[in-house]
């Protein structure tokens, strides 16, 4: 091609491009109507504080972490582990408050390592006992103390679907596709169910904010042309799918449809970041919306749903009258 055909055609790419370059930050919230699940309901059970005193262990990484400490100015004792963060829930200092002794275990600890999606099952059926003693991090519980409660979450990366995949799905993964998500949270339910006085409570990735596109206009206007997404239907997408699973998580006729146990349950902390619904995209990330990690308001909004949301399964799994 002569190089005048080749000025010719990179000014044609530029002038469609100024006709088609999407606003930054301004794609939908959703694609269309979001689809809401109902969950669980626990209004049958008093949510006041438990009478009795429990163990409780939060397996984490840095949104766990935020999501228990004090607002503040950042104070880490081990690997997201928080005395405060300018992102602090409280939620820590709530559950102390109703009689909970809150045990942690993240970053760089044998438990608290691994969370995301596909790490669950390998945890729970290798390591169930030492998950039941962790105090914090590799330091174990004496002898006769266990966590009557474990709390356990992943990140939001795990909110970046590939696709919806293939039923039923491979528990194992690798893909993060929707059908491997199911099967692997699927696949964990018999180790669980084994453990009938310890409750299990499943706390949902939290959602991503809606980031500012960084795709030239060049390679938006390239990928037009050819027929591919662009970044932000891709984070679009992945949102969408992200909510799809989230409703299935928590849904009685989704997850746990069947199973006949009590001491499991679902607390939709990406519904509550996404204002239970508004968007399928966080509403509550920190630095003005610019970060993943949820604010301190975000969190703090939480950890006030979190605490009778725990008090009234702590009575329905029988831990409390």
């Amino acid at each position: 091609m002569s190089k005048k055909r080749l000025v010719s055609a990179g000014t044609f790419l530029v002038a469609l491009g100024a006709l088609f370059i999407p606003i930054e930050g301004t794609a939908p919230a959703a694609t269309g109507p979001i689809a809401k699940a109902g969950s669980l309901d626990l209004s049958g059970f008093a949510s006041t504080r438990p009478d009795t005193p429990l163990d409780l262990l939060f397996i984490h990484h840095s949104c766990g972490g935020q999501l228990l400490t004090e607002p503040g100015a950042e104070k880490e004792k081990a690997s997201c582990v928080y005395e405060a963060h300018p992102n602090g829930g409280g939620l820590k200092k709530k559950l102390t408050e109703q009689g909970y002794r809150v045990h942690e275990a993240s970053y760089g600890s044998e438990i608290g390592e691994n969370t995301d999606l596909f790490d669950w099952a390998p945890k729970f059926r290798d390591k169930m006992d030492k998950v039941l003693r962790v105090a914090l991090n590799d330091q174990m519980h004496p002898d006769g103390v266990v966590n009557r409660i474990v709390v356990f979450k992943s990140c939001y990366p795990n909110n970046r679907f590939v696709g919806e995949g293939s039923a039923p799905g491979n528990p194992a993964g690798p893909e993060l596709t929707v059908w491997n998500a199911k099967a692997t949270l699927a696949s964990i339910l018999p180790d669980l169910a084994k453990r009938k006085d310890t409750l299990f409570v499943y706390i949902t990735a939290p959602a991503n904010i809606l980031k500012r596109s960084k795709e030239p206009a060049w390679k938006w206007t390239a990928k037009r042309l050819l027929g591919k997404p662009s970044d932000a239907e891709i984070a679009q997408r992945q949102a969408d799918l992200a909510r799809s699973f989230n409703n299935w998580v928590k849904s009685p006729d989704g997850w746990l449809s069947g199973y006949p146990e009590r001491n499991v349950v679902v607390f939709d902390y990406y519904d509550v970041l996404t204002n239970k619904g508004e968007s399928n995209f966080s509403l509550h990330g920190s630095e003005g919306n610019t970060d993943n990690h949820p604010s301190s308001a975000g969190n703090a909004r939480a950890a006030d749903e979190f605490v009778p949301f725990l008090n009234q399964a702590v009575r329905r799994v029988g831990l409390s009258t």
